[in-house]
């Protein structure tokens, strides 16, 4: 009996060590600004274990900005952040599993942070209010709205019955977008959080149809992920991708710069299994977000970018710019997400620029390679808005 419960005891520090030694790699970078949305289920979900998890992944990421969603325990969360050297919180919801955010102090400047649509006549659409966040990084100023929508329902939308959980969702997405509209006119506004639906769903019963149906006015940077393999959703036990990010028009540029991203976290894979995150941490993987801001990018640093285009994002046409070698052999190749080949043009020599016809593809993030002879020399991302 002493011989087993020994074996019990190295198990469980076992796992408590390696809750110290995950080595998840970093999403971070030096020169891009990251936020990320983090589902993190009845915080804290295992008591200290999940502290202990939650501080390590948050510090391998090292991403600049987190909205969480489900945190239960405050004086738990402040334990988190005691490991947390450089980074500042807010958590301030009365609400059951609020809302939170957790940044880093020494390139993020808060300006302030509140909740909105907080009176009685929007409890039903939002079981959580909004949370926004106003913040400077690197001179551009962000606003970053974190939110939780009502989960459940059938998947069809009622729109005779409102407390039909999809008709919720649907009169909390528009909502939110006339606030964007009345408040953060020409701001580089990220709407974000545990959305509760899908962004890929049919159009009589998407939620999300106010935004998909403005293309030149908003982008769900994830729409790829929501419409590809579900080795990426954010959601595996449904499976399902819940979890979302949406940029309005003013980071479209931003966003098509080379070294911006969206990318589902598999924080899973750095566990034993996903059944061992989910019983330690959480059921939702975080989505997260890359931005390389061109008011970031320095003179030499954007010299070396040899191809650009205008406009980006793209509608139906564009004029895709790139330097003058006078070299035969160059050739431009077009990829879409899922690394189809779309489209390829022929470069003369001398030449430094072609129109680009994009209106037979559909809207999404496309890959643009610069080659010569055969050699991929230089990349370059495309946003096409349909």
């Amino acid at each position: 009996m002493k011989k087993l419960l020994h074996i019990v005891v190295l198990i469980t520090i076992g796992y408590f060590v390696q809750s110290q030694n995950l080595e998840i790699p970093s999403f971070g970078s030096d020169s891009t600004f990251e936020m990320m949305t983090w589902n993190i289920e009845h915080f804290p979900k295992n008591g200290q274990n999940t502290v202990d998890y939650v501080s390590e992944i948050i510090l391998d990421l090292d991403v600049d900005l987190i909205a969480m969603q489900e945190l239960e325990d405050t004086n738990v969360f402040n334990q988190v952040m005691t490991d947390l050297q450089d980074y500042d919180s807010y958590y301030k919801s009365s609400y059951f599993a609020g809302l939170a955010y957790i940044f880093n102090t020494t390139v993020i400047n808060v300006d302030t942070i509140y909740e909105i649509l907080t009176t009685q006549p929007y409890w039903r659409p939002f079981p959580r209010s909004p949370m926004v966040m106003e913040l400077t990084f690197n001179g551009q100023e962000y606003i970053i709205i974190n939110n939780h929508f009502k989960c459940c329902g059938d998947g069809i939308l009622d729109m005779n019955d409102d407390w039909d959980e999809e008709k919720r969702r649907l009169d909390a997405s528009t909502l939110l977008k006339e606030y964007i509209g009345n408040h953060f006119v020409n701001k580089r506004v990220i709407l974000t959080g545990d959305l509760n639906d899908n962004i890929d769903d049919d159009p009589q019963n998407n939620v999300f149809n106010c935004y998909i149906d403005e293309p030149d006015n908003f982008l769900f940077v994830d729409m790829d992920i929501a419409q590809g393999d579900s080795y990426h959703w954010s959601y595996p036990s449904w499976p399902s991708h819940l979890d979302h990010i949406l940029i309005t028009n003013s980071l479209f540029e931003d966003f098509a710069n080379d070294g911006s991203k969206i990318e589902t976290l598999r924080i899973d894979d750095y566990f034993t299994s996903w059944s061992q995150y989910d019983y330690r941490v959480s059921d939702h993987r975080p989505v997260a977000i890359k931005i390389a801001s061109n008011n970031y990018l320095g003179n030499d640093e954007l010299f070396e970018y040899e191809i650009s285009n205008y406009p980006n994002p793209v509608k139906n046409y564009t004029r895709i710019n790139f330097n003058p070698v006078n070299t035969p052999n160059r050739t431009i190749e077009i990829y879409n997400s899922g690394g189809l080949k779309v489209d390829s043009k022929k470069i003369f020599p001398g030449q430094s620029s072609l129109k680009w016809d994009a209106t037979g593809l559909s809207g999404g993030i496309y890959i643009l390679h610069l080659l010569h002879k055969d050699i991929v020399t230089s990349t370059h991302k495309l946003v096409v808005v349909k």
